[in-house]
């Protein structure tokens, strides 16, 4: 999760402190300054700035994908706050939008079922700003934003200059791209080419097809698509809810590990039979929440004011008193436990400001 929206990080700025007001877990400590960008020109120049100063930045759209220290961050903070989504060019059974990096990512979400647009509906729910998706490559359910993606516009603060990064230069990957750990670009825009139908793209996930009742492959309306995987995004506690401590998260905190086709049959042959998904170049992919829960780590493990939440193995949360520290000793619990009994490292999704695990 990346980002939220205006209502809920009003919600969050007047009842936390510090950096915690801008995230999702509700935790991190002060900030040396902030500033509030509504529009690409002002947050170019906040970059700017700060680079000609040769201070450190940290850019929030909202904080849900982002751990940041019980110390805060002492440098500048810029919250991308600009706004917009534009019909580039239409025809040929697509569109080509343009949504500005600040928009809630759900609002294009839920615009882009409404006006009958294909390819992101199965991402619906992720309470992410539009800038961050491609940062992170978001996926979910089946989907992810490079499979739509046609360009991300981005200030590059080496060379001064706006540019358009083609999906190649984004140098997409699983949860990963260019811009992730990588402070050299300002994500201002995304272009997403889209068709213009009122059927969803193929559903892929099993999961999803079971809930629709239909076959992998098979395609539904856009709208009741978004409503099952609103539904399912709920159920797992991956839809923001200021009352909900199972929401109090950054979503997946590990990624799904990828290991050699060898090992997976190493594991299997020792351990019984392990969930994967067998891809293209020899590798498996583990779900990390089985990894997880089969390593001795059920959902509501506890530690120190913080847990796995109650309905999602791979969310660690904030139960309200909790601290980044005690999220991170929870989270190297977890970690340690699986790389004992499976031998397999699970890396973390989010990105760790002014900390580490």
């Amino acid at each position: 999760m990346n980002g939220v929206p205006d209502a809920f990080a009003d919600h969050l700025a007047d009842t936390y402190p510090n950096l915690a007001a801008h995230t999702t877990l509700r935790l991190g400590g002060p900030a040396g300054t902030v500033t509030t960008a509504v529009d690409t020109g002002e947050a170019v120049a906040a970059v700017r700035r700060a680079t000609a100063g040769g201070r450190p930045l940290l850019v929030l759209a909202g904080g849900s994908n982002v751990v940041i220290g019980d110390a805060g961050f002492a440098g500048e903070v810029l919250l991308l706050r600009n706004r917009g989504i534009e019909v580039v060019s239409e025809g040929a059974g697509e569109v080509l939008v343009r949504v500005a990096s600040g928009e809630p990512w759900d609002d294009f979400v839920a615009y882009a079922v409404n006006k009958g647009w294909s390819g992101v509906e199965c991402l619906s729910g992720i309470p992410g700003a539009a800038g961050s998706t491609p940062i992170q490559n978001v996926g979910a359910y089946g989907q992810e934003v490079a499979h739509t993606i046609a360009a991300v516009h981005a200030y590059d603060r080496i060379d001064d200059r706006q540019l358009a990064m083609t999906p190649a230069e984004c140098r997409f990957g699983y949860r990963s791209s260019v811009f992730k750990h990588n402070d050299r670009y300002l994500v201002t825009a995304v272009d997403f080419r889209l068709a213009a139908e009122d059927l969803s793209a193929p559903i892929r996930y099993a999961e999803l097809a079971r809930q629709l009742g239909v076959e992998a492959g098979d395609r539904v309306p856009l709208q009741l698509a978004r409503e099952t995987v609103l539904k399912l995004r709920a159920g797992k506690g991956m839809v923001l809810d200021p009352e909900d401590r199972d929401t109090w998260s950054v979503g997946s905190f590990f990624t799904n590990p990828v290991i050699p086709a060898e090992l997976f049959a190493e594991l299997t042959a020792a351990r019984g039979e392990i969930p994967g998904w067998p891809g293209a170049d020899g590798t498996v992919k583990v779900p990390a929440a089985w990894l997880i829960e089969h390593a001795g780590f059920p959902k509501g493990f506890a530690g120190d004011g913080v847990s796995i939440s109650t309905k999602h193995t791979l969310a660690l949360t904030n139960r309200g008193a909790g601290t980044t520290g005690a999220l991170l000793a929870l989270a190297r619990t977890i970690r340690d436990g699986v790389r004992d009994r499976y031998g397999i490292d699970l890396h973390p999704e989010p990105v760790l400001v002014n900390c580490a695990l």
